[in-house]
């Protein structure tokens, strides 16, 4: 088994409180079902600043993070599957999936 990291790169902010408690219930379901797949939960991010031989921009970047998890999975094939579930992508948003190289 090796370890994926999920990317969660936009969707949409709830605009009321209820329809907040109705996102965290599907984030909640959908990480429920993921179950011991799921290494660290991760968390929601802020706005990020890219560094790069250039200098320092503020701006996020192209496609700006919003969140991460790292979970375990048999194959990339299988990890992308198991993002394929993922709340965000019904938000307007993606997830992205890259495979956490053994060092």
């Amino acid at each position: 088994m090796s370890k994926y990291l999920y990317v969660y790169h936009g969707g949409s902010v709830p605009e009321t409180e209820e329809e907040g408690a109705k996102v965290m219930a599907a984030w909640g379901a959908w990480m429920g079902g993921l179950g011991a797949a799921i290494v660290d939960g991760g968390a929601p991010v802020g706005m990020s600043r890219t560094v790069s031989a250039t200098g320092t921009t503020d701006n996020g970047g192209a496609n700006p993070a919003s969140g991460y998890t790292i979970v375990e999975a048999a194959s990339h094939d299988a990890a992308c599957a198991m993002a394929a579930g993922c709340p965000i992508n019904d938000a307007g948003g993606s997830v992205e999936v890259a495979e956490i190289l053994p060092m």
